[in-house]
């Protein structure tokens, strides 16, 4: 018996994904687990996989295609089945008859003038409401796209990110609602024009900016853009660190310990510190006026993987210990690089860490990830020479902080307050 599949629902907060790749077509066999298609999120990426095994018979949408979760998105059964009545009917059939009987009518009666942007946009209205995706509707605000001229392609009628995209290569805005006549023109006297010699072949390659790759340059310019940046930058003496991390590392197998780096250690020392300071765990959401203080700490972890850089969270990281902390934040780091990570676990966090140590960076300036207000900074190891001609080992740590929010001196307090707990570590853990 033939079935449905459904774009499924990735998280509470995503209204759609976006088809990236068919792997199986119409006519394929399909076993349970095949790969049928991959999509993704704003963040995201995912594989749907078969559960039941048959032929693909039909699809709905294409690669590229944004579609509304929950809607079908294929049909798997066998050859000639009839899967006439699993077939979705198209909401907007009706009204695009409506609109044109309508129209018609209007003609008829001399008012069709009156009525020039229903028209145009056909059933992409619905009771004055305009049906356009979240990413399409975004785009559209930031290039003042004339979605009066919009022709939708999305599911039911709906406005998606192409049809956008579509207007802008035209020259549609708001702001120049002038006409197609010149790129006409100007392709018509291409066509005129006497055949040129051919160019040399390109030496550079264009590639398409990926969705992830956007939502990543939209949030860091907005950062930029908007807040008011400072950082400082300190190091603590890291013999305590690396001295417990020799040691679980030694033992940890045995004791059945999770495997736990510097970095675990930094975040734990992170989500103990942050409390004391809650300027630092908190949003400032300047469109509404007000500063958020979080009563937990959500522990943001900055991931570099194949799409780009992610930033999972770890919630309520303060209640934690070292070695659940550890354990917690390998399982959201894993599924982060591997693209099966929720959501909704990539928002929420009221600190982020970003560690560039063991790249061989000694200091560098973070960027916040709004609306948080801070991000800290983790630098490599360097030794340094004391006053009697010893030398230990350094860890720098960057903190860059929302000026807005707050001012220097709490935000030099609690990068001390956290160099402190990293240098005498053994108490930190004994609290």
């Amino acid at each position: 018996m033939a079935q449905i599949v459904i774009m499924p629902r990735q998280g509470q907060s995503v209204e759609s994904c976006i088809i990236t790749e068919w792997k199986k077509k119409p006519g394929d066999k399909v076993a349970v687990k095949d790969v049928l298609f991959t999509y993704e999120t704003d963040k995201s990426s995912f594989d749907e996989e078969a559960a039941v095994e048959g032929t693909l018979l039909k699809t709905f949408y294409e690669d590229g295609d944004e579609v509304e979760c929950l809607l079908p998105v294929c049909i798997i059964g066998e050859p000639g089945e009839d899967i006439s009545a699993l077939i979705p009917k198209k909401e907007g059939e009706e009204k695009k008859e409506e609109s044109a009987a309508q129209a018609k009518e209007d003609v008829a009666q001399g008012n069709a003038a009156e009525k020039p942007a229903a028209q145009a946009t056909g059933d992409a209205n619905e009771g004055g409401r305009l049906k356009i995706s979240p990413r399409a509707r975004h785009l559209a605000e930031r290039t003042d796209a004339d979605l009066s001229k919009a022709v939708p392609t999305g599911p039911n009628g709906r406005i998606i990110e192409r049809d956008v995209n579509a207007l802008l290569d035209k020259g549609l805005t708001v702001a120049d609602k002038a006409v197609e006549v010149a790129p006409v023109a100007s392709q018509k006297a291409e066509e005129k024009a006497p055949a040129q010699a051919a160019a040399p072949a390109a030496e550079y390659e264009d590639v398409k900016l990926s969705n992830i790759r956007k939502v990543i340059a939209k949030s860091m310019h907005a950062s930029l853009s908007n807040m008011a940046q400072l950082t400082l930058n300190s190091s603590f003496d890291a013999t305590q660190i690396m001295a417990y991390r020799a040691l679980v590392k030694a033992n940890g197998e045995k004791l059945g310990l999770n495997n736990i780096t510097l970095n675990d250690i930094v975040l734990f020392a992170v989500a103990k510190t942050l409390p004391a300071f809650r300027d630092l765990n908190a949003h400032y959401l300047d469109d509404q006026g007000v500063i958020r203080y979080f009563k937990n700490v959500n522990l943001g972890i900055a991931v570099d993987t194949d799409r780009g850089l992610l930033v999972p969270t770890v919630f309520g990281a303060e209640k934690l210990s070292l070695n659940e902390l550890a354990g917690e934040s390998k399982d959201v780091i894993a599924a982060t690089k591997a693209g099966t990570v929720s959501p909704d676990s990539l928002k929420g966090a009221s600190f982020t860490v970003t560690n560039l140590g063991s790249m061989g960076i000694e200091s560098f300036t973070p960027v916040i990830n709004p609306p948080q207000t801070a991000i800290l900074g983790v630098d490599c190891v360097t030794y340094r020479v004391k006053a009697d001609g010893s030398t230990y080992p350094a860890m720098g740590l960057s903190l860059t902080f929302d000026h807005r929010a707050l001012d220097g001196a709490p935000a030099a307090r609690f990068l001390k307050a956290l160099c402190d707990n990293l240098a005498n570590f053994n108490i930190l853990l004994a609290k």
